[in-house]
């Protein structure tokens, strides 16, 4: 059987067909109240995991633009086995794994004791909602076959 080498291209605009809903998800993106730098890790590692070349590619030069070093983001798929991350950043990447893949791990609770040591409540429910958001929208791009290198921040 013949496999293509041909790029994948994007199956469907979203943006354009689905506009009032995707408008929705950005303004609610607008109002989670998170880091914003340790919000663009958490991003790239959930993209990491969901295989979402596009936010990947989006989240991983968002980051550079706020100053994020290219060794720390190289290092970010093997995190809880690199000495660049410090302990608050290691609970929200943990909590990110455990919620991107809730279904297997339904968020274990020494996985969230974890993070309720490094974050305030009302910090803590919001990254929750940047790590359920990020996973919204690499649903829906890996869905889409969005391109990555297409964005442009």
């Amino acid at each position: 059987m013949a496999t293509s080498t041909a790029p994948p291209h994007p199956r469907i605009d979203l943006a354009g067909l689905a506009a009032a809903p995707y408008a929705a998800m950005v303004r609610v993106e607008q109002r989670i109240q998170f880091d914003p730098a340790l919000r663009e890790l958490v991003k790239i590692r959930a993209s990491q995991i969901n295989g979402c070349a596009f936010c990947i590619d989006m989240h991983w030069a968002d980051a550079r633009a706020r100053g994020e070093s290219e060794l720390r983001l190289a290092q970010l798929a093997a995190w809880d086995e690199s000495r660049f991350f410090d302990d608050r950043e290691r609970a929200a990447l943990a909590l990110t794994e455990a919620v991107t893949h809730v279904s297997a791990t339904h968020v274990p609770d020494d996985v969230w004791a974890r993070a309720e040591a490094q974050f305030e409540p009302a910090e803590l429910a919001n990254l929750v909602c940047a790590i359920a958001a990020i996973n919204f929208w690499n649903r829906l791009q890996v869905s889409a076959r969005a391109l990555p290198a297409s964005y442009r921040a």
